[in-house]
């Protein structure tokens, strides 16, 4: 993961000062994500009424599109506190046991990236979903005995970008399951236009637009392009972000009106220049863009997916017919590139 690219959907060093009061606090100022949220504002409800926990929640989709923020928004709208941890920092079961048994009644733990938990603390977790109870073995050998102790009732959420990875134990023990999909450029507009008043940037409709349009159907990435923008519109215009400072803007950033930076269109230029429209492994784009194996197929490839730029096929990877009109190049396929 790049830590200094603008584009990257995870949780980057830039991130660290601002995310936190860009973030919804409750569930009427959560813009976009309209059938989960319409699911949980129900759900809330009945647990309120019953005062009950709320089911626990499984959140998935890709880096970036609000499943931190939604963990918070349901622990707000509960009137209960919220610990925050994540899969690969519960090392050991003594961790998670000492997470549980000081959780308060009703009280929500988040897990990020659920799917890195270990399997041997992962089972710790079943008693503690469906019973509210941990299951201890004291000593070793012929005198161990297992001591079962009774926690509060609480809400596990765990959120994943990676839910084929979940056992499925696992995944069966959650009974809210939402999936969240890349925003629309309205419900982005909607974003910038709210981070925009909150960190008193002036902006216009058609600047708005013009960022969304480009954002990758992510807020996170909405929000950071929306504070390099600001930028440049103080430095080089009367500070007010429209259509056209928002162009130039991003046009210095890198940022083409795909959303593409300059590593992703190194990626597709080198499928289609090096490679001639035939099918290529990921290895090879890898080694002939100076990237990581698992950084091309995590971060890079799935947009490029999304948008329709690469085409998987059994023998490999393939440049489709838009991404050549995209970059002006005649379109070459396996067949004709003989």
């Amino acid at each position: 993961m790049d830590e200094n690219r603008i584009v990257e959907p995870s949780f980057t060093a830039m991130d660290s000062g601002t995310e936190n009061n860009l973030r919804p606090r409750w569930l009427e100022q959560y813009i976009g994500q309209h059938g989960a949220v319409e699911k949980l504002k129900i759900f809330l409800e009945a647990a309120k009424r019953r005062n009950e926990p709320l089911d626990h929640v499984l959140l998935s989709g890709p880096p970036g599109l609000g499943k931190t923020t939604l963990s918070h928004i349901i622990a707000n709208e509960m009137g209960v506190n919220i610990k925050v941890t994540s899969g690969p920092a519960i090392e050991r079961a003594g961790d998670l046991a000492s997470i549980l048994s000081n959780l308060n009644e009703n009280d929500v733990l988040f897990i990020d990236e659920i799917h890195r938990i270990n399997k041997s603390i992962e089972e710790i977790l079943y008693p503690a979903m469906e019973d509210y109870a941990l299951d201890i073995i004291v000593g070793k050998g012929p005198s161990a005995r297992s001591i079962r102790l009774d926690l509060q009732k609480f809400t596990l959420i765990g959120a994943t970008t990676r839910t084929g990875q979940l056992t499925s134990p696992l995944r069966d023990r959650f009974g809210v399951l939402l999936n969240l999909e890349l925003y629309d450029v309205e419900s982005l507009k909607e974003i910038i236009k709210r981070s925009s008043t909150i960190l008193g940037i002036e902006i216009e409709e058609d600047g708005a637009e013009e960022i969304a349009k480009r954002s990758r159907g992510t807020p996170r990435i909405a929000n950071r392009i929306l504070k390099r923008v600001r930028d440049y519109a103080e430095v080089k215009d009367q500070g007010v972000i429209n259509k056209d400072v928002a162009t130039k803007g991003l046009k210095l950033l890198g940022i083409d009106d795909y959303g593409l930076d300059n590593l992703d269109r190194k990626i597709i230029l080198t499928m289609i220049e090096n490679f001639s429209g035939r099918p290529v492994g990921v290895d090879a784009i890898a080694a002939s863009v100076g990237e990581d194996k698992v950084t091309i197929e995590d971060v890079y490839e799935p947009y490029l997916m999304q948008i329709g730029f690469i085409n998987r096929t059994p023998r490999g990877r393939v440049a489709s017919k838009k991404a050549y009109d995209h970059f002006g190049i005649e379109y070459k396929n396996e067949e004709n590139a003989l």
